[in-house]
């Protein structure tokens, strides 16, 4: 578990490091699993990552203009994996659920989450994130969107209000 987390440490550490280094690339029409999913994304969304293959990931950092976007990364992810058929698909939910259990100071929001859906709180180097995550089964695919942001910000309300909003609209388009 401690090698897990010195992991994450050191992706957080080296995703902040690209973007300082300005390596980054805004965001805008997006195609992943050779065209099966396509979406667009704010262009204040900057590119941050991408893996290719089985499972796919592109990473976004949503940028926090205030004090604490120094120190914790807003991002939102989506992940797709090819499944045959609905178990795998459940199987799919089911290790993402347990990655998130595993979480330090993992806490489930007490809002009911729409199906499919997982809706909590847990640390990342000391600070509290908000997390939300949807899943799909589409065109063979299993989709994840992941959207993971400060639950507190010095950016303000505006700022969360537009990531949510952000992240809602991706939602949208996943469906």
């Amino acid at each position: 578990m401690s090698f897990l987390r010195h992991t994450r440490t050191f992706a957080l550490g080296l995703l902040g490091g690209l973007l300082l280094a300005g390596t980054s690339v805004h965001a805008a029409e997006v195609s992943m699993a050779d065209g099966r999913i396509t979406f667009n994304t704010p262009d204040s969304w900057l590119a941050i990552m991408q893996t290719q293959g089985d499972p796919e990931s592109q990473v976004f950092q949503v940028p926090d203009p205030s004090p604490t976007g120094k120190s914790s990364l807003a991002r939102v992810t989506v992940t797709t994996k090819q499944v045959p058929d609905i178990n795998s698909f459940q199987q799919f939910i089911a290790e993402a659920t347990a990655k998130a259990l595993g979480l330090p100071g993992y806490k489930a929001v007490p809002e009911a989450p729409t199906p499919n859906s997982n809706i909590y709180t847990a640390r990342e180097n000391g600070t509290q994130f908000s997390y939300t995550e949807h899943y799909w089964m589409k065109n063979g695919l299993a989709i994840q969107l992941r959207c993971v942001r400060p639950s507190e910000t010095k950016a303000g309300a505006a700022w969360k209000t537009a990531f949510d909003k952000g992240c809602a609209s991706l939602a949208a388009q996943l469906k």
